[in-house]
């Protein structure tokens, strides 16, 4: 259960300030999504080597130089610095969750609008980003792993399958919900400085994700931050992004992502929302009516795709719950203590 301040309404700062800069910070990444697409026409004269698969990353120089490299490493640590001492301080010093905004959520704000410039000026004169030095897998297993700690997170308040809990420890999940912070925040930091900021739809569509992230990222300790349906908005937005790269690719994969993460939807995030249960199950009708008439199209030898995404995720909470388990567990045994300050005081 969320704690809320000593002395009630004198730690609420701006009583539902946080609704206005949610609909402010919506409002931003829109239009910022607009200005890369706009100005996307200048990074046309970009040279770029052949795309040699699925391993390789086609928006790079095709020779470093040493500026693309040091503005964009120096930038991106710069940032994940930055949010990391806000959520440090925010962790220490102000802890109470409230209806409204804390000062430090207003530096976050402007700080991630700043470098969200920075990136756009970063590209548009030495263009490459991270991607110059680390292998694509890595920006996309960082998203997916923030997928999985979520679905753990969320266990225990809306179960993980069809409403009932997975078996997993309340210290497991305790732990990564006092430090998720600083893990969400180094997964969007850095696929945000991964990518150059190109026009290429799977650019600005994944840049607008991006900047909804770090617009969570910023609302730490306010109720928003929790709201049930924000939340769910964000874990499902990969489902659209997911699927609209596939379409727009046009390799025939979508269906893989739609009823990939779809299953996720139906399987997991539907039963947090306290809908009646023949809501629910409408929702798995259509679920299974429309997988059946696709999967009648596509072949029948092709329905197995759709269990690929969910197996990876559910194994994934297994495996991290069991390597968080046995880091708690050697904690114990060494008699090592968490750092002071380190309780979690979410929901």
């Amino acid at each position: 259960m969320a704690l809320t301040p000593p002395g009630g309404l004198i730690y609420r700062l701006s009583r539902r300030s946080d609704l206005l800069a949610l609909s402010g910070g919506i409002a931003f990444s829109l239009a910022f999504t607009a200005l890369i697409w706009w100005a996307g026409q200048r990074l046309d004269s970009i040279p770029h080597l052949p795309d040699y698969g699925a391993d390789w990353y086609y928006w790079r120089l095709p020779e470093p130089n040493f500026w693309g490299r040091a503005t964009a490493w120096t930038f991106y640590l710069l940032h994940q610095a930055t949010l990391w001492g806000l959520i440090y301080y925010a962790k220490k010093r102000v802890r109470w969750y409230v209806a409204g905004l804390h000062p430090v959520n207003v530096v976050a704000l402007a700080a991630n609008a700043f470098f969200i410039l920075l990136h756009f000026g970063q590209t548009h004169i030495w263009y490459d980003g991270l991607a110059q030095d680390v292998s694509i897998w890595t920006s996309l297993g960082s998203v997916v792993m923030l997928l999985i700690f979520i679905l753990v997170m969320e266990n225990p308040r809306r179960g993980m399958f069809f409403g009932r809990e997975a078996p997993i420890s309340r210290d497991v999940v305790r732990a990564i919900r006092s430090y998720h912070g600083f893990f969400f925040s180094w997964a969007t930091i850095y696929t945000f400085w991964y990518h150059p900021m190109e026009t290429t739809s799977g650019h600005w569509i994944g840049f607008l994700y991006m900047f909804l992230l770090l617009l969570q990222g910023s609302l730490f300790l306010t109720s928003i931050h929790v709201h049930r349906w924000w939340t769910l908005a964000l874990e499902v937005t990969v489902l659209v992004h997911a699927t609209l790269v596939a379409l727009m690719q046009g390799n025939n994969l979508w269906p893989m992502f739609a009823f990939g993460f779809g299953g996720i939807f139906v399987i997991t995030q539907m039963h947090g929302l306290s809908l009646p249960r023949w809501t629910r199950l409408l929702i798995m009708a259509i679920y299974a009516g429309a997988a059946a008439i696709v999967y009648t199209g596509l072949g029948w030898v092709r329905l197995s795709e759709i269990v690929r995404i969910p197996v990876i995720d559910y194994a994934g909470v297994f495996v991290i719950a069991w390597i968080v388990g046995g880091a708690l567990w050697l904690v114990r045994r060494t008699g090592l203590r968490p750092a002071p300050g380190t309780r979690w005081n979410g929901p």
